[in-house]
């Protein structure tokens, strides 16, 4: 018999599964209540505050590469993070030209739509 903690849309569950006898697949033997996930502190890198500019998610998904740092200079169109949903990376681009003010996530954050995740001066 194995433990593991398995996380599903934030919900975490301990899972207790055994090894059939004479069979390759494992069989799930109890699952206890769902837990509160644990809240994860942001991972805010700011220079002096946060600009007046956001940078938005237009998907949820998760932070694959963070392109740009705090105090860059970036152009309308240049790509300041990338995500991945679905298997494809997406790049979230500057709006409009500007400074690098802060960078709200870090690699692996899980994010939503709309979420706020860099802000440019």
């Amino acid at each position: 018999m194995k433990n593991y903690t398995i996380t599903v849309n934030g919900n975490v569950y301990d899972v207790t599964v055994e090894e059939g006898a004479g069979s390759a697949a494992a069989a799930p033997v109890a699952k206890a209540a769902p837990k509160a996930a644990p809240k994860a502190a942001p991972a805010a890198k700011t220079a002096g505050g946060a600009g007046s500019i956001k940078i938005e998610a237009g998907a949820a998904g998760k932070v694959f590469k963070v392109e740009a740092s705090v105090g860059q200079a970036v152009k309308k169109g240049d790509t300041v993070i990338i995500l991945e949903a679905m298997k494809m990376e997406i790049p979230v681009v500057a709006p409009q030209d500007g400074t690098v003010a802060s960078i709200d996530v870090a690699v692996g954050d899980a994010v939503e739509a709309g979420a706020t995740l860099a802000t440019l001066n």
